[in-house]
Formats: structure tokens, sequence, C-alpha cells
């Protein structure tokens, strides 16, 4: 784990060598022997902390504190004023411009210590509450707010991010009456930076679909324009991403997939119940990548059932992984049940060793009622 970083700006030099000494054996220590200085020093690179005397030369501590307040990207830096002066006056003054603790010479270093680990320890717990209310945000986005209504059929989706969540993401369009495509994916990674990339992944496959569905209606042929765009992107070749393209034609009772590298679709149906086969390579590798069109037809009373990463790699009692075989043998009991989404979920936790999804959840079910 990184050590957290502290900008110490002191005048007097041989403090500012003593604190620098004896923070260093915790923390990674920068300083400067004024507010003009350390203005530098933090245009360098944002500390995590920093210790300020007040009374310097050129710029006092209060004028680095209002300066580093005018700075959207340094005005939440915990803040330390470690000073001489004692009045009531200048605490007021220090707390007013955002110092979040005062400590006057001469003072003890465990002291110090132990206030700077109680702010490093604040500042901690607030990124992990807004990187957790930035994630839900992110998730909110990634997932539709309603799905299609067609008679004869159930369409359902289950979305549950785990904390701030991965790379999961589900979206659907109706291309034309009688026609829909629904896009499930997984872009590589975890926490915010999987979320980001998935967010901009799902802003390219929303472009792509609208740009090409006038000309073709082919999955395989959107799938390889979105591996093209993606891989000749600056920020998103950086990442890859697996992605069912789905196009349902209920009339026809018929679904047509490409599948870049995706979790394998589950057919389920009261005559039985098989795996999809078809997948291709995974998007953001090969340029030249090629893929194929799979159609599958839904029988009365059969489901198509979608899901990513985070269900098959669900931790079972045993120690073992549910695994593609699991999700088949609790989807061939779920059918049975009237909600055998739900009931497929339920199923899984109670063979988990945990009461609860170790990874983000996403499943889709589409299901055939007439």
């Amino acid at each position: 784990m990184a050590q957290n970083s502290i900008l110490v700006v002191e005048d007097e030099h041989t403090l500012r060598r003593l604190l620098e000494y004896r923070l260093s054996k915790q923390y990674d220590v920068r300083t400067a022997a004024n507010g003009e200085e350390a203005l530098e020093r933090v245009a360098d690179r944002i500390p995590d902390l920093i210790i300020s005397d007040i009374m310097m030369p050129k710029m006092d501590g209060f004028a680095l504190q209002e300066a580093l307040q005018k700075e959207k990207r340094t005005r939440a830096i915990p803040f330390i004023f470690l000073t001489a002066k004692a009045d009531e006056q200048s605490r007021v003054r220090g707390k007013r411009t955002g110092v979040d603790d005062y400590i006057t010479k001469p003072f003890d270093i465990e002291q110090l210590l132990s206030r700077i680990e109680t702010l490093l320890e604040r500042a901690r717990i607030y990124q992990t509450q807004l990187d957790a209310r930035i994630g839900q945000d992110f998730s909110q986005k990634l997932m539709p707010k309603k799905m299609p209504v067609v008679e004869g059929y159930s369409v359902r989706f289950h979305a549950q991010p785990r904390e701030y969540g991965g790379g999961d993401l589900f979206d659907w369009i109706q291309a034309e009456p009688g026609m829909f495509f629904f896009t499930i994916g997984d872009v590589m990674g975890k926490g915010l930076e999987a979320k980001f990339y998935a967010f901009n992944f799902l802003g390219y496959v929303r472009g792509t679909l609208h740009a090409m569905l006038p000309s073709s209606k082919s999955p395989a042929d959107l799938m390889k324009r979105i591996n093209e765009i993606i891989i000749e992107d600056e920020v998103m070749k950086e990442t890859f991403a697996s992605l069912l393209l789905l196009r349902w034609e209920p009339d026809k009772h018929q679904v047509t997939y490409a599948n870049a590298g995706h979790c394998r679709p589950i057919l389920a149906s009261p005559g039985g119940i098989e795996v999809v086969e078809h997948s291709d390579i995974i998007l953001g590798l090969d340029p030249y990548a090629q893929f194929t069109d799979s159609t599958v037809h839904i029988p009365p009373g059969g489901s198509l059932i979608t899901y990513t990463d985070g269900l098959m790699e669900q931790r079972l009692r045993t120690g073992a992984m549910l695994g593609e075989r699991g999700i088949m043998d609790v989807a061939r009991e779920a059918i049975r049940q009237p909600d055998p989404m739900q009931a497929l979920l339920d199923d899984v936790l109670q063979r988990s060793e945990k009461p609860e999804f170790a990874d983000d959840i996403l499943v889709f079910w589409l299901s055939r009622t007439d």
C-alpha cells in the first residue's frame, strides 16, 4: 500500500528538517519554506495532508490556505496549522479558512502523529463514501429504467452492483416495430475505473447502433464496428470488454446474436436446458476480428437467460465457483417457478458460502409465456 504524502511548510530550517526526519518514518514527506514554495509543490503533486506554520515570509499560512481554498482540486486537502501563536483570534481565522486542526508550539510529536492519522482516516472515509456515491450514479446510468412490454413474453433483468462495482452494463433499444436490440456487457476491471470505461463504452455502443441500424440489422456487423471503434480510441484502447448483442424478433420467436467473449447464453425450456455454444473473441484485442451471427428459436414456455461473470464466479459452500454448469442446474429448477429469475438468484445464494453476492450481478431473462 502506498504511503500517504505530507507537505510540511515551515520557515524555520531546524524544525522543518526535524519534522521531515520524524514523519518520513511513516509518510512520504516533502517540504517548503513558505507559502509560495508550498503552492509550487502542490502544483507538482497534490499531498494527502499539509502541515503549515502561520508566520512565514513571502506568503504566510493564512494566505496559503486561502489560495488552496480557491481551487476545487485542492480545497479538500486536510490542513494542520503548526504555530507559536495560540490566541483565539488566530484559531477562529484558521477555522474560517478551512483549517482542520491547530497545534501550538512547543508540541509533542506523538500528539502530532495522532492528529495526522485522525485526519487521514477521516479523509479516507470521506473518499470511500464519495466513491460509492459516484459508483451508484454510474451504475444507474448503465442500466435502463424500464423494459419493453410485448404480448406473449416476459422481459426481465436484475442488476446488483457490489459497492461501487465494476464494469457491468445493460441496455436495449427498439430498432423498428417488432425488433429489439439488447446489449449485455462487462468491461474489464474493478471499481470506479471500470465504471468510467463502461460508461464510455456504452456510449460507443449506443452511437454505433444509432448510426448503423438503418443500413444493417446484423449483430455481427455491429459488433465488428464497435470493436474497431474502441481499438481506435485513445482512452478505450487500454481496456477490453466482453459483449453480447441480441436482436430479438418476438413475432418470429427468435433471437439472433453475436457474442464477443461473453458468458454463453442458456436456453431453458420444458423439454430441457442447454448452453448456446457460439462465442467469438473479446473486444479490444484484434482490430481485424470477425464476428458471426447465430440464431436461437425460443419454444413455447422457453427462456433465454444471459448474465455477467459475477454470477458464474459466485463462491459456493463447497468452495467451488457456481460456474456455467451450476447456473444450468439452478435455471432448470427456477424455470418452473412463478418468478423464475428471483428463484434463480435465491437458489444461488442458498448454495453460496456467504448470503450475498461477492461481485456485480446482472441477469437478463427473456421468457416466452404463450
